[in-house]
């Protein structure tokens, strides 16, 4: 096996910089073949450093060096050199001013990170390094600037030129060129940089601050598209409003924009003053975007502008910090959405997006801490964990301290650190300081990588009238990490009688009156607490609102859950008892079948399903929560060894079943309520029962009706409403008929020069179970139509198939792993990052059997002995190896 050495970058080895920059000048020219930047430096030795007479070290990548001047002069080669992707200066002084002029060429920046070109707009993406792609700089988060922009571009292909900040001057020039200066007065690390140019129009309008202040909003798309951004920007504007009422948070300049590109890696980028997105999360109207599509717009809107106070005027000091901004700014893009939406259904849709992705990477050969202590490439470190799981670890503190002492906490945080780039610590002792609470234990959510799992016992003294019970936490060992200590772990519980009514709750010897609903917090490995007048023996309520992103243990009786199913107040502990009682009943039937048995249904199952369809008291979103049973991806994260042909089997037994035997309630349901909200309609309410009529209709097609297959083909080719188009074609995506073609047939002519539109066309031929969906996936990839330097385009072929299809991807011949191999390969020499993303599912080895682990063994042998590898590739794949 060739070896290959890759530098490991560690926590530990952090220093402060030996120099700090105080303003940054930078001067585009805008090229048809090339791009030349001049970029002029000023800065200082850092009186924190203990490196004394270091050289000015700037990195650089892909572009190259047309000179240097210090302080005026020109400099010789032998007063600086290159080597490796760094620009070394021998002797700057100790405040010194530079002028780098440098070259790159953006129309063949394939990897999307720097200055690049898509669909003929000039944009950038600068975190984390990619600022370093466009000229020679300390590129590090804890450098701190105050940056001015200059571009010049010529008028007719690039009208519109923007950059951080403000407005401060524009002109013409000669040739027909034109220039436009931006300033930003606020210091930011070079992360946070960002230039367009193009050919775009504009949707604007404004908003009036708290203070008076009126900011002007621009959000800016290619030509044709602006009538698709009016949602974003009623989504901007109640996010603005909110961080206000909230937060207390103002916005602090006077004009804030946001631009939709086409080509992007990311979801969106917070850059200052200047968002730059994915027009996925941007370009929305009834008719192309699901309701889906409008909440994730909503959401990653709030997410990038919650970054302006929380990642943009407090940034992370190295990159370690990640989750400092991340797992900080998704905490509060979720209570946003929560406070405008439903509750309830946004902390079942936020656990069920960690438990699926989250909890597998905390198991896998990728596991790491919410705080990294090392890596390869930063960019592998855009994870679950350190988004999704550093939200949980904030809503932990937020619980621990009260919201009251958390917005204390949050005003303390600004008040010591505006302007500056902290840690983690920094945060926690802003909090601590506040609340007056020691918080020194919290910590370890950010060091200590794994999920928690709660072994819980309950037992009942009739006699004492009391109910003891004892959680013991245990954290398996991951691969990063041999040895676990004990988490501060929140634990809301209540305790129900057989007929769903709530005990008061009172601890023994407690005074003061008995509530619903008990909240206890655990700091040890072992805790016991008792409750008393308990007359009957009860049926536990446990982690009410998924207070800690933890594991139950404790095996629940198929009495206990049907009793949580129907009467548990709490909608995730109801949710919850749904889930975990499907996914028995599945894993039963798995069971059977694998010993030569038949499966068989459950009618208890089938009778709460139709209660809970039945309860008019539900609201309709949260109903179509309650009868969804887990995705063949979320059981066969349940199993040890996984068995995806039985999964698929006794999944699809249970669908059908429910289809069956409930049909009359849920066609009823369907004629009820498909119209009975206007399709333009985006509240709560009318997003809950499109769901839910969605949900039903899956089910009636499930029962093998031709009636139901032409109610599913008449919806998804006569809605108005995308949501229900693609309702429609998701009814009869795994069914073998004549109306699934024609439908699909018909949304691809409709949609073919959409691009948006086709992404979700193309995620419905890999998501698809039927037979010869492999074959049609490696087809697809060789069309036209499929684009290998899209992101967007990738991940809805590639990446449906890899990681929501498992029963097509694992095939047993290891085709598809073959072909994902492939794939990885060639998108590796344009776009390393999404390359490394797609290596994941192939690491996962250890959950299969013999023949599909030493297949996927062998893919990632294959990929690490290839030429040329990228940093990204390389450490995810050599994680893979070594768990072996």
């Amino acid at each position: 096996m060739r070896i290959v050495k890759h530098s490991v970058i560690k926590l530990e080895d952090y220093e402060p910089p030996p120099y700090l920059i105080e303003s940054v000048k930078l001067e585009f020219k805008l090229e048809d073949q090339e791009t030349v930047v001049a970029a002029k430096i000023r800065g200082y030795r850092n009186p924190n450093s203990a490196i004394e007479g270091a050289p000015l070290v700037l990195n650089g990548e892909n572009q190259g060096l047309l000179g240097i001047e210090l302080e005026g002069r020109r400099l010789e080669e032998n007063e600086y050199k290159i080597e490796d992707g760094i620009l070394t200066i021998l002797d700057v002084g100790d405040r010194f001013e530079i002028k780098i002029d440098s070259v790159n060429y953006p129309k063949e920046n394939m990897a999307l990170e720097g200055l690049y070109i898509s669909e003929g707009m000039y944009c950038t993406q600068c975190e984390p390094e990619g600022f370093r792609r466009i000229t020679f700089f300390p590129d590090r988060p804890d450098i701190m600037a105050v940056y001015s922009t200059k571009i010049i571009a010529d008028k007719k292909l690039y009208p519109i030129l923007l950059s951080n900040g403000n407005l401060v001057g524009s002109g013409d020039l000669d040739r027909g060129r034109h220039f436009v200066e931006w300033n930003d007065p606020f210091p930011k690390p070079s992360y946070l940089f960002a230039l367009v140019a193009g050919n775009l129009e504009c949707l604007e309008d404004n908003f009036i601050t708290a203070t008076g202040r009126e900011v002007s909003l621009k959000i800016y798309v290619e030509p044709g598209e602006e009538a698709k951004c009016h949602y974003a920007m009623e989504c901007l504007k109640r996010a603005m409003k909110w961080d206000e009422e909230r937060f207390g948070l103002e916005y602090d300049l006077d004009l804030f924009m946001i631009v939709a590109v086409s080509h992007f890696n990311m979801g969106a980028m917070e850059n200052k003053g200047l968002n730059i997105f994915n027009s996925r999360y941007v370009l929305a109207d009834y008719k192309t975007a699901t309701d889906t599509d409008f909440q994730r717009i909503q959401s990653i809107i709030a997410h990038e502008y919650f970054h302006n106070w929380t990642g943009n005027r407090v940034t992370c000091r190295d990159w370690f910090q990640l989750s400092l901004k991340e797992g900080l700014t998704v905490f509060r893009d979720q209570e946003f959405t929560a406070d405008t939406n439903s509750r309830g259904i946004k902390r079942i849709t936020d656990v069920s997006l960690l438990r699926t992705y989250q909890f597998s990477e905390d198991s896998s050969p990728t596991a790491h801490p919410v705080r990294p202590s090392s890596y390869i490439e930063i960019n592998n470190f855009y994870t679950a964990t350190v988004y999704e799981k550093g939200a949980e670890v904030i809503r932990l503190i937020h619980s621990l301290v009260g919201e009251e002492t958390f917005q204390k906490g949050m005003r303390l945080y600004f008040a010591r650190y505006d302007g500056h780039a902290v840690t983690c610590e920094d945060f926690l002792l802003a909090m601590q300081d506040a609340s007056g609470r020691d918080l020194s234990q919290v910590k370890l959510w950010y060091t200590q990588s794994g999920t928690p799992e709660l072994i819980i016992s309950m037992t009942h003294d009739a006699e004492k009238e009391e109910v003891s019970l004892i959680i013991r936490q245990v954290t398996p060992p991951t691969i990063d990490q041999a040895t676990k200590v004990s988490l501060p772990i929140i634990v809301e519980t209540g305790l129900l009688d057989e007929n769903g009514m709530e005990y008061p709750l009172k601890l023994k010897g407690e005074k003061g009156k008995a509530g619903k609903s008990r909240t206890v917090e655990i700091f040890q490995e072992q805790h016991s607490f008792i409750f008393e007048k308990i007359k009957d023996a009860p049926i536990p309520a446990l982690l009410r609102g998924f207070s800690s992103p933890v594991k139950l243990t404790r095996q629940r009786s198929k009495r206990e859950l049907l009793v949580l199913m129907s009467h548990e107040r709490d909608p995730f502990v109801c949710w919850d008892a749904g889930q975990e009682y499907s996914t028995n009943l599945i894993l039963e039937m798995i069971k059977k079948k694998q010993l030569g048995g038949n499966f068989e249904i459950d009618r208890d199952y089938i009778d709460v399903i139709a209660s809970i369809l039945l309860n008019e008291d539900l609201e309709e979103g949260f109903c179509a929560e309650l009868i969804q049973i887990p995705t063949e991806k979320e059981i066969c994260e349940k199993m040890e060894l996984i068995d995806v042909e039985n999964v698929h089997s006794a999944r699809s037994f249970l669908f059908c079943n429910i289809g069956k035997r409930l049909s009359p309630i849920l066609e009823n349901i369907y004629t009820c309520l498909a119209e009975k909200y206007n399709n333009r309609d985006l509240s709560p309410g009318a997003m809950g029962a499109r769901s839910l009529v969605n949900s039903v209709l899956g089910y009636l097609v499930g029962s093998g009706e031709q009636k139901f297959i032409n109610m599913a083909f008449q919806q998804a080719t006569t809605s108005e409403t995308m949501t229900y188009t693609i309702g429609g074609l998701q009814a009869l995506n795994n069914v073998e008929c004549i109306e699934r073609s024609k439908a699909l047939a018909k949304f691809y002519d409709n949609w073919r020069h959409d691009p948006l539109e086709l992404d979700k066309w193309f995620v419905l031929a890999a998501s698809s179970t039927l037979a010869g969906t492999l074959e049609h996936v490696i087809e697809l990839s060789n069309q036209p139509s499929y684009d290998i330097l899209n992101p967007n385009r990738v991940r809805a072929l590639i990446g449906t198939l890899s990681t929501h299809n498992p029963l097509h991807f694992h095939n047993a011949g290891g085709r598809g792993y073959r072909f994902l191999t492939d794939v990885i390969l060639r998108l590796d020499k344009y776009n390393p990052q999404i390359a490394a993303r797609l290596v994941t599912q192939l690491t996962r080895w250890k959950s299969y059997d013999e023949i599909r682990r030493g297949l996927m063994l062998t893919s990632l042998k294959r990929i690490k002995n290839s030429k040329s590898l990228s940093r990204d590739v390389y450490e995810i794949v050599d994680k893979g190896l070594k768990a072996i």
